[in-house]
């Protein structure tokens, strides 16, 4: 059995998509031209978004960011996510799903890979969705204290 968190992407056109919007994979096996499955490190994390529609539009919009956990970790099931992974944020609808990627590229606009921002960022950001408010956001300030506290706890 694998140390690694194995996370099945797939995509069908103008119907289905499952992918990583960030996350470091340490494997990446190709299954068909339409499906793949990546493999995650414990402690990594990353963001898997869901999404399906008929011909009507779409009628789901997910976003999982997960921390990938140790064999015997407690750990969240998520479809697609095999064992599962500790769940630092899990949202649905669309206008909920669109904030949270925004949020995601004001990290990635400070230079910070999103992978290696705080858990806790990712853990409260729910609170921080409101459109007609300007989100506390993550800084490169908060991004600095939390590489400093991590070098004391390991």
């Amino acid at each position: 059995m694998s140390d690694l968190t194995q996370v099945e992407v797939f995509w069908l056109e103008k119907r289905i998509e499952n992918r990583i919007r960030f996350g470091r994979a340490v494997e990446d096996r190709m299954i068909d031209r339409h499906r793949r499955v990546l493999s995650f490190a414990p402690g990594s994390i990353f963001a898997l978004v869901r999404w399906t529609s008929n011909d009507f539009g779409t009628v789901i919009s997910r976003i999982d960011i997960l921390r990938a956990v140790a064999p015997g970790e407690r750990c969240s099931t998520v479809p697609y996510v095999k064992p599962g992974g500790e769940s630092l944020l899990r949202l649905s609808g669309w206008p909920k799903v669109e904030r949270v990627l925004q949020l995601i590229d004001v990290v990635e606009g400070l230079g910070i890979d999103p992978a290696d921002a705080a858990p806790d960022h990712w853990h409260h950001v729910h609170n921080r969705l409101s459109v007609n408010e300007t989100p506390r956001a993550y800084t490169k300030g908060r991004h600095r204290a939390w590489l400093h506290r991590q070098r004391f706890v390991r």
